[in-house]
């Protein structure tokens, strides 16, 4: 009789966003007739940008021509013209990449729970709080102790090391998904004298960097120096470039990244990660590839950045009305996610439940990524613009009653 990972037994029964959509899906039925506005989930709204529609027609032609017909990509890890492209996006940050070192994925997501598949389950990881559940559920389910950076108002949800704490494996996310926080260059490089430290690996979540206005915040925690032998950075195009149903996104990894096996041997992160992705992972598809690379072109650049702005208004018109209504809150400016305290000290879960039952709007309860959530509750500006103020003018009538 087969045995199961007992692990998977300690997770929360279902996946935070499952059990939203079971209320939701339970308060529609109850009240079939309410005009529901989803601010919850945080997936994109605005179609693919032309460019990109474009270049993957062109890119699925071309699989129907004998000629130009892709089948199996011969690495794996991304074909050379589209990791020429994210190379030079990164070079106008100043960080300078070889295409060896960048490996094209199909979602941040993906790479951010898969990755600790290379390292043993002895190791302790370090997570901010609140966090993204994938930092967490995918080391719960290999069994590692788990410890917390606690994020909090007193730190703008910005946690620090303690240099007195040991541990292995860091996971960083700037901007922040759920609180919108940023880190700045000297805060990473406190991180980064951290991890060399306890010569640990931070694993930099940068999926949000489009989002990011501020001319001083970091796009990459490679602009910061030190970071190349202490850090791991995934990316995704799914809220950049709307690719949250077309799954692409990259991962680099320095080609100085190593860390030392029991018997003394020095492994290279990147070539273990890559032994990993050649027996799990079959790559991209090529017509995606071709969208995503019109991504990085100077008109993909334009269009994409006109979507971007569209979401930054989003989150103008929500922070405007929480500064109206004098409720704490973080992101916004770098972020397409408001993070702000639920009104009359209710619980995060407390909140939900009065919104939606109040004014039938959908957000996400803090509690559910971490325990400095509750009392917080979280809202994406990745809607629709006249949804967005609807929501906000049922929100201020319910707290200005």
């Amino acid at each position: 009789m087969p045995t199961i990972n007992e692990n998977f037994l300690k997770l929360e029964k279902n996946y935070l966003f499952i059990n939203i959509a079971k209320k939701v899906n339970a308060f529609l039925k109850e009240h079939p007739e309410a005009d529901l506005i989803r601010m919850g989930i945080g997936d994109v709204t605005l179609p693919i940008a032309p460019v990109c529609v474009e270049a993957m027609k062109k890119g699925a032609d071309e699989m129907g021509v004998k000629e130009t017909f892709k089948g199996y990509e011969d690495s794996g890890t991304g074909y050379d013209f589209l990791k020429q492209a994210i190379a030079d996006y990164y070079q106008q940050y100043g960080v300078t990449l070889s295409l060896d070192e960048i490996r094209v994925n199909d979602g941040a997501k993906s790479d951010c729970g898969n990755i600790v598949d290379i390292f043993g389950d002895d190791n302790v990881v370090m997570v901010t709080d609140p966090a993204y559940p994938v930092y967490v559920d995918s080391n719960k389910m290999d069994g590692r102790t788990i410890i917390y950076a606690n994020s909090n108002e007193s730190n703008g949800f910005a946690a620090m090391p303690d240099f007195s704490v040991h541990a292995d494996l860091i996971y960083l996310c700037s901007p922040n998904n759920p609180t919108g926080s940023v880190y700045t260059k000297e805060q990473l490089k406190t991180w980064i004298d951290y991890a060399k430290q306890n010569k640990a690996i931070i694993i930099y979540d940068a999926a949000y960097e489009a989002f990011i206005t501020q001319p001083d915040i970091p796009h990459s925690i490679f602009e910061v120096e030190g970071a190349r032998t202490c850090a791991i950075e995934m990316c995704s195009l799914s809220k950049t470039a709307g690719f949250t149903g077309m799954r692409c996104g990259y991962t680099v990894i320095p080609n100085e990244l190593t860390v030392t096996a029991s018997d003394g041997t020095v492994v290279s992160i990147s070539q273990i990660w890559g032994r990993r992705q050649g027996s799990k992972f079959n790559g991209v598809s090529y017509p995606v590839q071709c969208a995503a690379a019109a991504v990085f072109t100077e008109e993909g650049r334009k269009q994409i950045q006109k979507n971007i702005a569209y979401y930054q208004k989003n989150a103008a018109i929500i922070s405007k009305t929480m500064d109206e209504l004098g409720i704490p809150y973080t992101g916004g400016v770098n972020s397409p996610y408001i993070w702000f305290q639920c009104p009359n000290h209710m619980s995060s879960w407390e909140f939900f439940d009065e919104m939606l039952h109040k004014i039938a709007v959908v957000g996400t309860p803090g509690e559910g990524f971490g325990k400095n959530g509750d009392g917080w509750f979280r809202l994406t500006a990745f809607g629709d613009r006249e949804r967005t103020k609807e929501a906000m003018e049922r929100f201020k009538k319910m707290l200005q009653k």
